[in-house]
């Protein structure tokens, strides 16, 4: 390759990489948190490129991920020494309703591979369907502290656990709104 070549094919990728950038940083702008959903999406740029279907893909898998993590910080405060009978029931019903949201995820994830065909429509329907019930599903963690006396750590693990997911999970959703246009 002549160094001409080099240079021309390095002004393409470098042109390409802020193509798709600028593909996330506009599908990103449509969400409620486009600062996190830019962090979370802008180092796959090269893998979404400006395809929709892969935004929504890569959106489910990172929103899945931190679904992921978030169920093991909870459950890693279930070993914490001296926790109160309320905690403990905190605990244990919030990994359950993060248990069920990354099964709400995995569901959505498994019907992103079949997004072809007639069904395609019904398909996203049902992918935004158990996107949205994932959401409900991270809130009702911190709707247990209501009326609940609990420690700071317990209360402030669980809130920025999930406060996280559920920012991913509803820039997640939004971003299911581009498979429409």
């Amino acid at each position: 390759m002549s160094t001409m070549q080099t240079v021309s094919a390095a002004t393409t990728n470098k042109t390409s990489t802020k193509t798709y950038k600028n593909f996330i940083k506009s599908a990103c702008n449509s969400t409620r948190y486009p600062k996190d959903c830019r962090k979370a999406l802008s180092p796959y740029a090269s893998t979404i490129k400006a395809d929709p279907q892969k935004l929504c893909n890569t959106a489910l898998s990172v929103t899945l991920n931190a679904t992921y993590n978030t169920y093991s910080s909870i459950q890693s405060l279930s070993k914490m020494k001296g926790l109160s009978p309320s905690e403990e029931e905190i605990i244990r019903d919030c990994a359950e309703n993060t248990g069920d949201a990354i099964e709400e995820l995995n569901d959505s994830l498994k019907a992103m591979a079949n997004l072809h065909g007639l069904d395609r429509e019904a398909q996203v329907n049902n992918i935004k369907t158990w996107v949205s019930a994932a959401l409900t599903d991270e809130y009702t963690c911190t709707d247990e502290f209501e009326g609940q006396k609990v420690s700071k750590a317990v209360k402030n693990t669980i809130k920025k656990n999930v406060l996280y997911v559920a920012k991913m999970t509803s820039n997640c959703l939004a971003i299911f709104n581009l498979l429409d246009q």
